[in-house]
């Protein structure tokens, strides 16, 4: 059988993709071969947005094929010159017995190394497709850097041959920088449903254990938020409408769980003081979650300028209503406001309060609005990005039919 060679270069591991990199890597024609710049990730290392030293509990590495490039700086993050290697060239174009790379795919497109390999595949003739979770969302810009991003874009669209869109805003983006003719392909933000799907099954038998460490009555509902302690991910907005619709009378009283560690936390736990249904929980790792999902009855992400949100992903494989804002990357395309949870403006308190108040007082409507987020997100999944990869290699190379 004739294979096609697809080469991804990123950054370092990362754990949502090493499961998807599994999958791709399983296609009979696709001869996958990751490059990465760092291995950072690999060992304990201080996540900004947690915290918190962090090294991932999942395996990262096993099931494709990958090779770390050399290093001449690492700094231990992914900014644009955080990471500087070589080698990209010689790989490209296949060494020590290797073939030539047909199709070059980068995550991200303007870190450093993203743009030394997109000139080495242009002057050896390798396409070349990038992906990124941006949207038209992201933080508010100034003049100068809105005409930078311009300028930037208009050479970007000669370095490369198509990009990958992960949903319907990001897709937005695209057609507003590189034009609505540019070629894209369809390779949803997904994470691996059936992992969170067994484990949130293998960890109903054991909920009780996370009851008594927690101390919760499993009488009363569980809104839970997963997610860092920044500003920004607005879990301040959660505890003052928790505080709410405890002073309502609300009936049964719910729980609050925080999974999660950050900067923002001592400030948090100075607002929810004095509240006797918060729990802090620090931050979980990736195997832990679905213990928090199964606990749950609501799930919560209150964001702002959130690129995509992949936790509600997550959290959707556990049947969990959610209360998303207008602001994540994710909502159009998993979210429908009184489909899957609800959808309300961001910084909106009152209206998060109201959500949650239909929710806590109407198990049914939790139960309908979950079983609606399940068959949602198992629309969502590895199948539909292997789909868009095989588009994208059928197009521009010719070497590889769209379905195996």
């Amino acid at each position: 059988m004739n294979r096609v060679r697809l080469t991804y270069l990123v950054s370092h591991p990362i754990q949502y993709h090493a499961p998807l990199l599994r999958r791709i890597a399983a296609e009979p024609d696709i001869d996958l071969k990751v490059l990465f710049c760092s291995d950072f990730s690999l060992r304990h290392y201080k996540d900004a947005g947690f915290g918190v030293e962090v090294k991932w509990d999942i395996p990262l590495l096993d099931g494709y094929n990958s090779e770390f490039l050399p290093v001449l700086r690492d700094r231990g993050t992914s900014g644009f010159a955080s990471l500087i290697v070589h080698g990209i060239h010689s790989r490209l174009r296949g060494r020590k017995g290797e073939p030539r790379t047909d199709l070059l795919w980068i995550h991200g497109y303007s870190a450093n190394y993203a743009l030394q390999a997109m000139l080495a595949a242009r002057s050896l003739g390798i396409p070349v497709i990038t992906r990124s979770d941006s949207s038209l969302i992201d933080r508010p810009r100034g003049r100068a850097r809105l005409l930078a991003k311009k300028i930037f874009f208009g050479v970007l669209r000669n370095l490369i041959a198509g990009v990958f869109t992960t949903g319907t805003l990001n897709r937005i983006y695209w057609d507003h920088y590189l034009g609505p003719d540019f070629p894209k392909f369809d390779m949803p933000h997904a994470v691996d449903n059936a992992f969170f799907q067994q484990r949130c099954r293998d960890a109903r038998p054991t909920r009780h254990q996370l009851q008594a460490e927690l101390s919760l009555d499993p009488a009363r509902p569980v809104i839970l938020f997963a997610s860092k302690l920044q500003e920004r991910k607005r879990c301040a907005d959660l505890v003052e409408a928790y505080a709410s619709l405890i002073a309502s009378s609300i009936h049964p009283v719910p729980y609050l769980v925080i999974v999660g560690d950050g900067e923002e936390r001592p400030a948090l736990e100075t607002q929810a003081a004095g509240m006797e249904g918060v729990r802090f929980c620090g931050f979980r790792n990736q195997s832990e979650l679905p213990r928090f999902f199964d606990l749950a009855s609501i799930f919560v992400l209150p964001a702002r300028h959130e690129p995509w949100g992949l936790i509600v992903n997550e959290a959707m494989n556990a049947a969990l209503p959610m209360v998303v804002t207008n602001d994540l990357g994710c909502q159009p395309d998993l979210v429908h406001d009184g489909v899957e949870g609800f959808v309300y403006p961001v910084h909106d308190v009152a209206a998060l309060t109201s959500a949650l108040r239909r929710l806590i007082e109407d198990p049914q409507l939790r139960r309908d609005m979950g079983q609606r987020a399940l068959a949602r997100i198992n629309t969502w999944s590895f199948e539909e990005d292997v789909q868009g990869i095989r588009h994208a290699l059928a197009q521009l190379t010719g070497k590889i039919q769209p379905s195996a």
